[in-house]
């Protein structure tokens, strides 16, 4: 598991779809530890224009065009995270950082 993965949750905490996409957005380092769990950012089939959300298309694995919501960040077990579709390519991975920049309000 790394950052910028993408993988399909079973049945998300309060969510009302059966599975959702997230991206795991949580440090490197962090992941490589024995915490269990790892922030995630929510992947939706919805696109506003937002600062705060990154457009995301088939190619990262997707069935269709979508975005991910840094606004919706949740701390996801790692046991929950097991089915890969696909890693966001690096220019892919600066926006979400500008996103997650954005959405938590960070001075440069």
């Amino acid at each position: 598991m790394k950052r910028g993965e993408l993988y399909r949750v079973f049945r998300p905490s309060g969510d009302p779809k059966k599975a959702r996409v997230f991206v795991v957005v949580s440090r490197n380092a962090l992941i490589e530890t024995r915490f269990s769990t790892v922030i995630c950012a929510p992947v939706y089939s919805r696109y506003d224009g937002l600062s705060t959300q990154v457009a995301v298309e088939t190619e990262e694995g997707l069935k269709h065009d979508s975005s991910i919501h840094c606004d919706a960040l949740m701390s996801i077990p790692k046991s929950a995270l097991t089915n890969y579709v696909g890693s966001l390519p690096p220019a892919k991975i600066e926006a979400l950082n500008q996103a997650l920049h954005v959405a938590l309000d960070l001075s440069e």
